[in-house]
């Protein structure tokens, strides 16, 4: 069976002397394993499709419940997240986060857009990096089913809660005075204006993701709190992840 389909590179591995295994995500079935067969060869019209990070309109034929790509059009390799290797690392982030939660033969078109649209914040945009990392981590957490409830404090009900926070195992919001009424584990601050731009991220308008600023202090606490609740949603850390805030650490930052 050949179908045609869009989508993005997330993991490619060399295989044989010519071929690479690709794990890809397609907007209509979700991540699937890919084979490129000879896409390693000089002039192969499959090398620029079979690249991390390449956005691509692909004709995908299956065999024996295997995948083999048959044909590829580049539409989009980002160039300006590969040619910066801050970005790229953060790109490989998303793309590893983006594998551990999506699955096969499902649809995969709000997964998909969610990362072509942060890759393209960061590749064309020029948003903060820690802006588009935040709303990533957040937005992917909701899709893949891990929303947590900012409306209100799960324990008093107030929908504007006094010194508001997150509690990371529990997903919910609540009052700094409520915290006994959400069990144990590691509840981190918010404020007014991060938990606005939280909830913008979870229901606002999807083409308007990163429509929204915070100062430096406020960015900061977002950042932290998104990763955190990411990291503990999954139960694991990620490698990708780890390169990325040594590059922070060693580079001056943005």
């Amino acid at each position: 069976m050949h179908i045609v389909t869009q989508g993005l590179v997330l993991r490619e591995v060399s295989y044989k002397e010519s071929d690479k295994i690709l794990t890809v995500l397609t907007r209509d079935g979700g991540k699937r394993t890919v084979k490129a067969r000879g896409c390693r060869k000089k002039n192969s019209p499959l090398a620029a499709a079979a690249q991390l990070l390449v956005y691509s309109e692909m004709t995908l034929f299956e065999y024996r419940d295997f995948w083999s790509m048959d044909e590829a059009e580049s539409r989009e390799q980002f160039w300006g997240v590969k040619g910066d290797v801050e970005k790229l690392a953060l790109g490989s982030y998303f793309a590893e986060t983006m594998e551990s939660v999506a699955e096969e033969d499902q649809d995969g078109s709000a997964m998909l857009s969610l990362i072509l649209n942060s890759l393209y914040a960061l590749d064309k945009l020029n948003k903060p990096q820690a802006l588009v990392k935040a709303a990533y981590e957040l937005k992917l957490m909701s899709l893949a089913g891990y929303e947590p409830m900012l409306d209100a404090c799960a324990v008093c009900g107030a929908p504007s809660p006094e010194e508001p926070r997150l509690h990371l195992r529990e997903g919910v919001l609540h009052c700094a005075h409520c915290r006994g009424g959400v069990g144990d584990g590691v509840s981190m601050p918010l404020d007014g204006a991060v938990l606005a731009a939280m909830r913008h991220v979870l229901y606002g308008d999807p083409k308007r993701l990163f429509s929204f600023a915070l100062d430096a202090p406020g960015l900061t606490r977002m950042a932290d709190v998104c990763e955190a609740y990411l990291l503990t949603q999954l139960e694991r850390g990620f490698r990708t992840l780890d390169f990325y805030k040594s590059l922070k650490i060693e580079l001056p930052a943005r």
